[in-house]
Parts: structure tokens; C-alpha cells; sequence
């Protein structure tokens, strides 16, 4: 299959290879993209995916191959953000009363944020169920208080009472039909306040340490941690914990939404599951060679992945198979990507707008999901296009349900 990238000069000899055919990547993104791929320790280049935009740090939608060192504002706050897709052997007429299904999902997942995330946030526990409780204390709570003990500034004010929420922003839960009318559970979501803590904290860290050894960078947010240092290290537990941490929310969230819709006479089955981070990194083999692969918005694709690529909350979303492209170190885009900031989005558009947008989706239709409406993100359909090297839909997803969490 012929290759889909083109080449952007970074000047110093360095070089992006971007899925960019007939995507716009705005001119903030690419100079980000440029810095990023002068930093000394990048390994060959980097590559950007066709959902690429700018990001705190380094551009979403990019894979960072590094050795030597690791820069914790390329993978960002939202640590093992990822999907989750399960087919529930049901298919669309099992769903009738929208409204009610909807308000029983949110009814069973804290969603959105309210009190600044303090006591009383809508989007987190007040009582923990006992089983998230459980597993925060036999699985994450002695590594977590080891590592803030050395690093009192990455502890979080939540994390076991942030089991099983959503979150805010661009997180979502939906149900959506494939081509067949089968119903699928479609889910977007993260590490939450302790992924937060955790990425905010050691990008700081980072940050001293360069200033400390008169490192000069072409943006502060890339400053990194040199591998063999103990703050390397401990950064790596800390991110896998992260990891861990939201892949395991997903999951719980996944069983709530299962229970919940049961109790109002739905009952799905775990028919097929598809889950996968896009905000993360990993120990890799590529070119020959061992190398630490950050994915910031981005999903790992080699021909044995299966991949989510949503569009928006009124677009489709493809399941994918990967097809193992060496040059974009196999991986591919983790959504549409955005067309505009937030502020933009919710100055562009109106509610009449979104409304519209949005007809035939039982979902939130006022000015709190402005900045997530549709026209906010680029089209899937030419995203989906330009990487017809990197994956190959095997599903096409449309929802007819989206909960997202708003803000404040």
C-alpha cells in the first residue's frame, strides 16, 4: 500500500512525517511539531497523525520515539486516556425510551465537575462503592503512597473516589449502531485527579531539573527527565500507575452503565471488547532498535492491534485494525482531532447550531457542550482518509446516545 506521509523540514537536520493529505494542521501545531522534533534525544523523527493539533506541551496527535530521556508534558495530565468499545449482542430496537436510558447511565457514572473538584463535585464519590474501594486498597494505594512520599507534590486530593467517573471535556459515554444495527457501548475517559497531579508535577520537576543543568529549550512545557536518574524512574511507576489507574476506571464504568441499564430491563452482554490507551508510553522495538514510544492522542496500530477512532458527539466512530505501518511506528490517530480551541467552538457556534448538529442523538443540547459540538472537530471521514495506510476500519459506529459531562 503506498505510503500517505509527507515530510515537514524541522531545520537542524530534523524531520516530522505527518499523515496530513488534505488535513489542515494550523501553523501553531506545526511549529510545536518542529521543536519537538529538535529536542536531542529524539529517536529518527517524529511522527504526526492526521487528527494533530496544538496541545500543552506537544501537540496532540503525535508519537514521540525517544532514547535516553522522556518529556512528561508529551504525555500530558489525562495519563491512559483511552476507549473502550464492547458489542452487547443487542441490537437498536432493544432501545426505546432514550431519555430514560440516558438519565440511568448518569444516573450510575459521576460525570462533569463541579466545587473546583472539592468536597461535594458532582463528578466524583462522596462514598466510594466498596468494591472500587477494594481495589484502590489491594492494588493501587501502597505503590501510590510509596511514590508520594518521595514526591508529596504529585498526590492528588481524589483518586480511589474517582473509580468509575467520567470526567469532563471531551469524555463520553455513548451507545451507537454498527452497519448491522447491532449496539455497541462506546467510552472515553482517563486517570482523572491523579493522572492530573501526576503530569502537572513532574513536568515541573522536569522543568527545575533542565534549569538547574542550563538547558535551553525551545519551549519550557518539553523539558524533560534524563533516563537514568531516579526521577526517570520514578516517573515511570508513577505513569504506569496512572495507567492502570484508567484502564481500570473504564472497566468499572463499563459495569456500572451494564447493571444500571439491566435494572430498567436492557440486558447486554460483553459480545466483543475493544480497549486501548491513547495517551501514554511504552517500551518498544522499531527500526531495530529499543526506544520509549509517548503517545500524546495517538493509538498504537501494528497489524495484531485493534484500535477506536471516535469523530465527535455527532459523528461515527471506527473500530480499526491496525496495519502495522512502520513509519508512523505503528500507530494511528485517536479521533478526529479538534478544528479549534474551546473558546473558539463556544464563540462560533450556538445552541441553535449544536442543536442541529446533533438531531437524532438523545444527548445534552445547551451552551455547556458548546465547546464538544460537532463543528469543533475536523471531519472523520477525511481523517479516516489520510491514514488509509496506517489502519483499516472493520466497524462504523453511529450513536444515538451520548452522555459528556459539561463543566461547571
Amino acid at each position: 500500500m503506498e505510503d500517505k506521509f509527507s515530510v515537514i523540514d524541522a531545520g537542524e537536520g530534523r524531520f516530522i512525517k505527518a499523515w496530513n493529505n488534505g488535513v489542515l494542521f494550523d501553523e501553531k501545531a506545526v511549529d510545536q511539531l518542529k521543536n519537538t522534533a529538535k529536542l536531542p534525544f529524539i529517536y529518527k523523527y517524529i511522527a504526526a497523525m492526521p487528527d494533530t493539533h496544538w496541545g500543552m506541551g506537544a501537540t496532540i496527535g503525535t508519537v514521540l520515539p525517544t532514547r535516553g530521556a522522556v518529556v512528561p508534558a508529551a504525555v500530558g495530565v489525562d495519563i491512559g486516556c483511552g476507549m473502550i468499545a464492547e458489542k452487547t449482542g443487542l441490537q437498536r430496537e432493544h432501545f426505546e425510551d432514550l431519555a430514560k436510558i440516558r438519565a440511568a447511565i448518569e444516573a450510575a457514572v459521576p460525570c462533569g465537575r463541579t466545587n473546583n473538584g472539592g468536597k461535594g463535585d458532582r463528578g466524583a464519590w462522596g462514598v466510594v462503592p466498596e468494591a472500587y474501594q477494594k481495589k484502590w486498597d489491594e492494588e493501587f494505594a501502597e505503590k501510590y503512597e510509596d511514590l508520594c512520599t518521595r514526591h508529596a507534590g504529585m498526590r492528588a486530593k481524589n483518586t480511589s473516589n474517582h473509580f468509575g467517573t467520567l470526567g469532563t471535556g471531551n469524555h463520553f459515554i455513548e451507545l451507537t449502531t454498527d452497519e448491522d444495527n447491532n449496539v455497541w457501548l462506546v467510552l472515553h475517559s482517563g486517570s482523572r485527579g491523579m493522572g492530573n497531579k501526576i503530569g502537572n508535577y513532574f513536568t515541573e520537576l522536569a522543568q527545575e531539573m533542565c534549569a538547574k543543568f542550563f538547558v535551553n529549550l525551545p519551549d519550557p512545557q518539553l523539558a524533560y527527565l534524563p533516563e537514568r536518574t531516579n526521577e526517570f524512574q520514578d516517573y515511570r511507576h508513577a505513569v504506569n500507575l496512572a495507567q492502570d489507574f484508567a484502564w481500570q476506571n473504564r472497566l468499572f464504568m463499563v459495569e456500572a452503565i451494564y447493571k444500571a441499564l439491566e435494572e430498567i430491563g436492557i440486558k447486554m452482554q460483553h459480545a466483543k471488547t475493544v480497549h486501548c490507551h491513547h495517551n501514554y508510553i511504552a517500551w518498544e522495538h522499531h527500526f531495530g532498535e529499543n526506544v520509549i514510544v509517548t503517545r500524546k492522542g495517538a493509538v498504537r496500530a501494528r497489524d495484531t492491534d485493534m484500535g477506536i477512532i471516535p469523530g465527535s458527539m455527532g459523528a461515527r466512530t471506527y473500530i480499526v485494525k491496525g496495519l502495522g505501518n512502520k513509519h508512523s511506528f505503528h500507530t494511528c490517530s485517536h479521533g478526529a482531532g479538534r478544528a479549534m480551541s474551546r473558546r473558539e467552538a463556544e464563540r462560533r457556534f450556538t445552541v441553535e447550531d449544536h442543536i442541529k448538529a446533533t438531531e437524532g442523538i438523545e444527548c445534552a443540547k445547551d451552551a455547556s457542550v458548546l465547546d464538544e459540538t460537532p463543528g469543533a472537530y475536523k471531519d472523520i471521514e477525511t481523517v479516516m482518509a489520510a491514514q488509509s495506510d496506517l489502519v483499516e476500519p472493520v466497524y462504523r459506529l453511529k450513536q444515538f446516545i451520548c452522555v459528556k459531562g459539561g463543566k461547571d
